[in-house]
This record gives structure tokens, C-alpha cells and sequence, in this order.
């Protein structure tokens, strides 16, 4: 019986690794989506006070070049990773990441 349940699961595993790669940005974005109306919240606070070229300005430079490049450069790594674990523990951790994503953005009134 757990040998057949651990076949299904890899199974699965493998119809995913072909899609590892957007699979990972959906991650990474869902992640960034998630976590960076806290990073606003904190650096808006910091910046209270300053001109507004200089809020806008920072607000360009984190959401457009920060967010964009996070996700150019941590997707692929994240890609690799996904695709070098054995295919079981690869479906059972996507499945696990997006549940924890989708129950962060719950608890914080994101969804």
C-alpha cells in the first residue's frame, strides 16, 4: 500500500519536472506577492517624512528593479533545486509550498 501511494506521488512528480521552470517563478512570485506589502509597509514607514521624488523613487527602485530581479535571479535556482530532488519529495514539496503560500497570504488578509 505505501509502496503503491509512493509510486502515484512520483508519478505525479514526473509530470511535473517538465514544468519545474514556471513551476519555480509561480513560487518565487507568489512569495514576493505575499511578502512584499510587509516590505512596503516597512520601508514607507522609513521614508515618512522625505520628498516625494525620493518615496518614488525608492518605490521604483525596490518594486520594479528589486522585485524584477529577485525574480530573474532566484527562479532558475530555484528551478534546479526543484528538478535535482527525487520526484516524490519534488510533488510533495510543491504541493507543501503552495499551501503554506496561500495559507501566509490567508492569515495575513492577502487572498
Amino acid at each position: 500500500m505505501f509502496d503503491e501511494l509512493v509510486a502515484i506521488i512520483s508519478h505525479l512528480g514526473n509530470m511535473l519536472r517538465p514544468w519545474a521552470f514556471d513551476i519555480a517563478t509561480a513560487m518565487v512570485v507568489c512569495l514576493i506577492l505575499v511578502f512584499s506589502a510587509d516590505v512596503n509597509r516597512i520601508i514607507r514607514r522609513h521614508l515618512v517624512g522625505h520628498s516625494f521624488v525620493l518615496r518614488t523613487l525608492v518605490f521604483i527602485i525596490v518594486n520594479a528593479f528589486g522585485y524584477g530581479l529577485l525574480i530573474v535571479k532566484v527562479t532558475p535556482w530555484v528551478a534546479r533545486q526543484i528538478v535535482a530532488m527525487p520526484s516524490h519529495w519534488m510533488f510533495l514539496l510543491i504541493v507543501s509550498m503552495f499551501i503554506f503560500i496561500g495559507y501566509w497570504a490567508q492569515r495575513n488578509s492577502q487572498a
